[in-house]
């Protein structure tokens, strides 16, 4: 037997041994392949069990992803081992993250979600470990040389959905989280209204975490007008608190609620309107799980407009991703494959599979992967973005988000209950994330 041979049997027992504690903040899945070639770790973060948004659908559908290719060999004959992580949606939490995978020898962190990007960053800098597929929350993902985005953020969903509802608003409402983050949205959905000479949008500032809305909710359907009027809400996981709030508004006086003096009451239509306001997000603040949790074809988010960076969840692009999912995640209902994060990270390690494949090395390094991406390696996912490239001139160079190289978004409606898309294909953006300020 070769060292490096007897290394990795060595390596795969310990790990195999170590490998019960997922029950704790971070964890390791053991593969279960063998093979010649030296085995590829990466790490998987998100936040669960915390006050803001959670995403715990990524690091689990990394674990399955793990356990799909393992199951087929590996990646290139590497068995994938994945360490899990919870940032639990603070820099420490972040930073703890990111200084477990510099230790346990990462070759990339893939798919993950964080909103502490200096926090993360620095450390996977400083060990020249590449990040795939982040969500796309933080700034500094659309900065760092290091970082290979899969979508182009909150700032192609933002600027893309100013143009979506520039078509059907007269004005516009936009409640957004009190943040250094949340503080970028209003000049990225105004440039999108710019689009077409529409008038910029009123900010209403709200607390990321809060418990309701109401008074956030009064000022949006005030601002917004009875006619012809879209109320915004970008709050992350709190978004359904803040529409739950809106819901309850008591009807305006003189609105019957249909227009026609033949509304129940409640002051909402069949037309995703409440006293003649529409409603709208973008997602991974409103999706298909949240339209379900909320009464499917009765949600409150019936007829809202939604911008996405993905087909929706029924186009057949996404049928190798069920796939895995029902064969290898089939009873853990944390990966639902209409969640973004689940779509992103799956993306994600499309990638890391893509580029592991292009290498056909017996050994894969961190630096190898940056440089392979670095030097112009193409990713077809299969009709779920664009084929992703990340050599110089692919960078969008907007400022502050140089780093976007998909800058197309799909619109999106409710519909019975289901998110549809409203036009067919995707929509550039990229223009539009360049003019913000």
């Amino acid at each position: 037997m070769t060292g490096r041979r007897l290394t990795s049997l060595l390596a795969y027992v310990t790990t195999a041994t170590a490998g019960a504690s997922l029950l704790t903040g971070c964890g390791v899945l053991p593969g279960a392949t063998g093979g010649s070639r030296e085995p590829i770790t990466v790490m998987t973060w998100a936040p669960d069990q915390t006050r803001a948004t959670n995403m715990p659908g990524m690091p689990a559908m990394a674990q399955a992803y793990a356990r799909w290719v393992n199951s087929q060999g590996g990646i290139d004959g590497h068995e994938l081992r994945i360490l899990t992580c919870n940032e639990y949606n603070t820099t420490t939490g972040a930073a703890a993250c990111a200084r477990r995978a510099v230790r346990e020898k990462a070759v990339a962190v893939v798919g993950s979600y964080s909103q502490n990007g200096r926090a993360f960053m620095a450390p996977l800098e400083a060990a020249g470990i590449p990040y795939i597929g982040g969500y796309g929350i933080s700034e500094d993902e659309f900065t760092s040389p290091l970082s290979y985005p899969v979508n182009g953020g909150q700032a192609s969903l933002i600027a893309g959905h100013g143009m979506q509802l520039a078509a059907s608003c007269r004005k516009v409402s936009l409640v957004r989280p009190d943040t250094l983050a949340g503080d970028k949205f209003p000049e990225l959905l105004n440039s999108g209204l710019r689009k077409a000479s529409h008038r910029s949008a009123v900010d209403i500032p709200a607390l990321e975490d809060a418990a309701e809305y109401t008074d956030s909710a009064i000022k949006a359907r005030e601002k917004a007008g009875d006619e012809d009027g879209c109320v915004t809400a970008v709050l992350g996981e709190r978004t359904q608190t803040f529409f739950d709030s809106f819901r309850r508004l008591p009807q305006q006086d003189g609105d019957g609620g249909n227009g026609d003096g033949s509304g129940d009451g409640s002051g909402d239509d069949s037309d995703g309107k409440k006293d003649g306001v529409r409603i709208s997000s973008v997602l991974g603040s409103v999706g298909q799980p949240v339209i379900d949790r909320t009464g499917g074809a009765h949600s409150p988010f019936e007829g809202a407009f939604v911008t996405g960076w993905y087909p929706e969840a029924s186009d057949k692009s996404w049928a190798p991703m069920r796939k895995v999912i029902q064969e290898h995640a089939f009873a853990d209902n944390r990966v639902d494959p209409a969640d973004a994060g689940v779509q992103t990270t799956w993306i994600a390690y499309t990638v890391l599979k893509e580029v592991v494949e292009s290498l056909d090395a017996d050994e894969i390094t961190a630096t190898q992967i940056a440089f392979a991406l670095d030097r112009g390696a193409r990713i077809d996912t299969g009709g779920l973005t664009p084929t992703l490239r990340w050599k110089y001139e692919d960078l969008l160079g907007a400022p502050g988000f140089p780093r976007i190289v998909n800058h197309e978004v799909t619109f999106q409606v409710v519909r019975k209950g289901q998110l549809v898309a409203q036009r067919p294909g995707f929509v550039d953006v990229g223009e539009t994330v360049l003019s913000a300020p």
